[in-house]
């Protein structure tokens, strides 16, 4: 993979002033998936949760300027944190790629408003958005709904099966957040629905996805799984406390999993993230 690549990307982000090195990582990671997927010079693809433009602006290089980029999410402008997605959307609109993008935010794709023609776009694609999501019902409908717009659905989330030991705190947070999600009407969490690669294509393939490739790619270098797990210690206990409804039981099983979590941080203190699955359809 070619270094000048990545940073011809980085330097179109606002966050390669001060995360340069965190960008970094999270670009050369998108790359892999993009060309896992094989989108070509030239394609429209459709981002659904395309947050502050990870993904966004990897396909916009890849497409090149003959190409375009249109992203969507249901977050507002103000969300995210240290920068906003607003924020990271204008500065990467501004850069070099931005000729080729597109994003929007408040606009929830399942809204009866919102449509496009038929084959508008080449690909559609969900990068590391679909464990945001309330249901298995809201991705499918999701999929149902997106499929008359594009021939090739582009699809990565975190692989949650175990490729070695390091991994297994990022497991830990993301399991312990899933379950206090399960109670929450409202939420603004990254993980609330926790999906397999099973779930996912089964999901596909019930909205009328033909499933063309899978594979899960190392991802151990990412940034994530550290800051799963420093959330979910920092903010369990609020979680719960805000939670009345939850059964006694439960709660308790949730303190008694983030000991071992406070085990494993001690254990394995060089934590790797989570492997990422994907998989293209048509």
């Amino acid at each position: 993979m070619s270094i000048e690549k990545t940073r011809h990307i980085v330097d179109c982000m606002a966050t390669n002033v001060h995360m340069r090195d965190v960008q970094f990582v999270q670009t050369e990671h998108r790359l892999k998936l993009v060309e896992f997927w094989g989108i070509r010079e030239g394609s429209r693809v459709l981002e659904i949760g395309c947050g502050q433009g990870d993904t966004t602006a990897v396909l916009a290089y890849l497409v090149g300027d003959r190409g375009f980029v249109h992203g969507v999410d249901i977050a507002p402008p103000s969300y995210g944190s240290p920068i906003t997605v607003g924020d990271a959307a204008e500065y990467l609109m501004k850069s070099k790629l931005g000729k080729q993008i597109r994003m929007e935010f408040e606009l929830d794709v399942l809204a009866s408003e919102v449509d496009f023609p038929e084959n508008s776009f080449d690909y559609v694609v969900l990068s590391h958005c679909s464990w945001y999501l309330k249901s298995a019902d809201e991705l499918q409908a999701l999929l149902e709904k997106t499929k008359k717009w594009a021939k090739q659905l582009c699809f990565a989330e975190w692989d949650p099966r175990l490729q070695n030991i390091e991994q297994y705190p990022h497991f830990l947070a993301v399991h312990i957040q899933a379950q206090y999600e399960c109670f929450k009407e409202n939420s603004f969490s990254n993980v609330r629905t926790l999906f397999t690669p099973k779930d996912l294509t089964t999901i596909a393939e019930s909205a009328g996805w033909t499933i063309n490739d899978e594979q899960s790619i190392s991802s151990t270098k990412l940034q994530d799984g550290k800051w799963e797990v420093d959330m979910t210690l920092s903010d369990y206990q609020k979680e719960l406390e805000e939670i009345n409804h939850m059964p006694l039981k439960l709660k308790e099983l949730i303190k008694s999993e983030v000991n071992l979590l406070e085990e494993a941080v001690k254990n394995y203190p060089s934590l790797q993230s989570l492997s990422t699955f994907v998989f293209s359809a048509r």
